[in-house]
């Protein structure tokens, strides 16, 4: 099957769970999820994989042991792939990541060596303000309020020392070529764009704490 994108089903899918999160709506419903949104998605990791690595689609059922909301259905569909890459889609419309999210203890130490010595730290900012001209948003998901111990809080580039992790982000509104290909036309071209980034990433922090 290939890829030809979500149909509005697939939006109003998550309008409807939005606003009724219960078993009863997604029993009522999960023939629409099968496929009107995760077949497509099935259909798009495929496409992906052969540039992005190996691609893992994300349960529905959300972990509410320790939370205090205890809707149990994610109000999103996600894929992540090995080489960084994350798609994302529900009834705000399709979303896309790029970068490294939750480092290792290990992963954060190799990335604010990275950032403090000056030939990498500047390339990182060279890459970010490529990116911003590119109108997508770099940063941390995770930010400290000041530079972390044993760095200057008036260090050239403690914006970027403040974030645990690096990620890109953009978002598209819901729009009649969602249901086309362009929607996967318009992942590609986010997901090369921050391919510097993604280098960077592997290159200086690693994809693994070892």
């Amino acid at each position: 099957m290939a890829f030809t994108g979500w149909p509005e089903e697939a939006i109003e899918f998550y309008e409807g769970l939005e606003a009724d999160n219960s078993k009863a709506y997604w029993t009522d419903h999960k023939a629409a999820y099968e496929e009107k949104v995760r077949a497509p998605m099935v259909a798009l990791v495929a496409e992906l994989e052969p540039e992005f690595g190996d691609g893992k689609i994300f349960r529905p059922y959300r972990d509410v042991r320790f939370s205090k909301d205890k809707a149990p259905y994610k109000t999103n569909i996600g894929a992540w792939f090995d080489r960084g890459a994350y798609v994302q889609l529900s009834a705000q419309g399709l979303a896309a990541g790029a970068g490294m999210y939750q480092m290792t203890p290990e992963q954060l130490d190799r990335y604010r060596r990275a950032v403090d010595a000056d030939d990498s730290g500047e390339a990182l900012v060279r890459i970010v303000a490529d990116a911003a001209r590119l109108k997508i948003s770099v940063t941390g998901h995770e930010r400290l309020k000041n530079a972390p111990r044993g760095y200057p809080r008036d260090h050239p580039r403690a914006d970027l020392l403040r974030n645990k992790d690096l990620v890109a982000w953009k978002e598209w509104a819901p729009a009649a070529w969602l249901g086309t290909a362009k929607a996967k036309a318009k992942l590609l071209e986010f997901l090369r764009q921050t391919e510097p980034m993604n280098a960077w990433l592997d290159k200086y922090v690693g994809r693994s704490g070892v």
